[in-house]
């Protein structure tokens, strides 16, 4: 089909009453058949092992069954949605469901996309897609996280065709790495070492990852004694024509084997250098310095490693706003004895990223993801459960105010569970440091704790190889 035929298909739609069924035979099978599905390869009630998507689809693969035989592991998912529904105190009247970005429509929306995303029959689904037959967007999934991938369009009939090349181009080159900062206004609640263990957890699951310091203190590049090359961040960062590959340094550990000492890669890094700070200096001194230049240096590098951990430094000034504009994903780390940490959490996803970054963005990214407590006590006494105690009623005093935040705070709050995740308090995490060593290597309980994270935020882990 092309792009005329699926123009006039989808100009029979009239009437905020559309009813899904008739907003997928008139805009989804065509807009599918356009982007290179078969219609033997798209299902409608799909049965994802976690809910009922509307639509899905797999693209044709030589010697394989049509996706209708072997219903497991679509390309993509498509959740319908109305453009309005009858009022319930007024069933003559209609609502209009907005499904803008911020909406609580799309939000909703959004949230069972996540969900059906997550069946079991859908461990290989790289897409999701939300339309309303008004509203279109389309978004990439890694592991837990879902994304978006391009702008949520409004759609008319003259922008059609731009809309359906971007959405080709997408499909086509997905991007390997997943761009994740670690990132919140607040100083002191582990940004640098949660990005050193998280980044070494995943290299111990064997994923190529990359690793940023993005703060002129150059915490990072100090902890795993690193010094920038002569192609340094800043230098990229101020010139266009130098290559990031020139700046990037190994991490490599030295592993006792028997009686001989062999170094084995972990990670790359790009440290900081003093010029960083030159760089943030010249950004105050600038009306509207280009934030998005960190975000094009790193686009080369997503097909080259699966995660990229950007350390941001605390102040919320040019490269903790840039170092945000290029990721997927926002990790936001805040200690349970330190009620700032909570509210500047809040500050970071309200503000920040919801109002500032989205709206220079467009397509509602980066993704936030829950708080975690860094530092919560490792053995539980009643000293600690008033400061958890605490902790949670100045959780409740936040969502009270802004509401919209529960499930950035409280990810299970639907379920009665509103218990915040935690990486123990533990001494040899903070010693690490000083031997410049990832404390997951110096022992097996901190690598169980790093663990758990990526687990619950990232990706599904199988159970760690003996490190010995």
């Amino acid at each position: 089909m092309d792009i005329s035929r699926l123009r006039s298909q989808w100009q029979q739609i009239h009437g905020d009453e559309t009813s899904e069924a008739v907003i997928e035979e008139h805009f989804v099978r065509p807009l599918l058949s356009v982007l290179g599905f078969s219609d033997r390869d798209c299902l409608s009630s799909f049965d994802t092992g976690m809910g009922i998507a509307d639509v899905a689809a797999r693209f044709r693969r030589e010697n394989q069954p049509p996706f209708s035989q072997t219903q497991v592991d679509p390309d993509l998912i498509v959740e319908i949605k109305t453009p309005a529904r009858r009022s319930r105190n007024t069933p003559s009247q209609t609502v209009a469901l907005n499904l803008e970005n911020g909406s609580a429509h799309h939000s909703r929306a959004l949230q069972q996309l996540r969900q059906l995303l997550r069946g079991r029959h859908c461990q290989g689904t790289a897409w999701g897609l939300i339309t309303n037959a008004r509203h279109l967007q389309l978004f990439q999934r890694h592991g837990h996280l879902v994304y978006p991938a391009t702008p949520n369009y409004e759609l008319t009939g003259d922008r059609l065709e731009s809309i359906i090349e971007d959405f080709k181009t997408c499909l086509r080159s997905r991007p390997r790495a997943t761009t994740l900062s670690i990132y919140n206004h607040k100083g002191g609640v582990g940004k640098t070492t949660t990005t050193i263990n998280l980044g070494a957890t995943l290299a111990v699951a064997d994923a190529a990852v990359l690793l940023v310091d993005c703060d002129p203190r150059g915490d990072l590049s100090r902890a795993l004694e690193l010094t920038a090359t002569n192609a340094t961040l800043a230098a990229c960062l101020q010139n266009p024509d130098k290559p990031i590959t020139a700046a990037i340094c190994p991490f490599d550990l030295r592993l006792r084997a028997s009686s001989s000492i062999k170094s084995a890669h972990i990670f790359d890094v790009i440290p900081a250098g003093p010029q960083l700070q030159s760089i943030l200096i010249q950004a105050m001194q600038t009306q509207n310095p280009p934030i998005t230049r960190l975000r094009e240096l790193l686009a080369p590098l997503r097909d080259r490693y699966d995660y990229i951990l950007i350390d941001c430094p605390s102040a919320w000034l040019f490269l903790s706003k840039s170092a945000v504009y290029a990721s997927d994903a926002v990790l936001i780390p805040t200690r349970h004895t330190d009620l700032s940490s909570l509210n500047n959490a809040a500050q970071v996803i309200h503000q920040f990223l919801f109002h500032e970054i989205h709206t220079l963005r467009r397509e509602g990214g980066p993704l936030p993801l829950p708080i975690f407590f860094n530092g919560a006590p490792f053995n539980r006494a009643p000293t600690t459960d008033r400061a958890i105690a605490v902790a949670q009623a100045e959780i409740e005093r936040i969502l009270q105010k802004l509401p919209h935040l529960t499930p950035y705070f409280w990810p299970q709050y639907q379920a009665s569970d509103t218990s915040v995740f935690a990486i123990p308090e533990y001494a040899i995490i903070a010693r690490a440091a000083f031997a410049r060593v990832p404390a997951v290597f110096k022992d097996k309980r901190v690598l169980g704790f790093y663990q758990a994270l990526v687990q619950t935020y990232l990706r599904p882990l199988a159970s760690a190889d003996d490190l010995s």
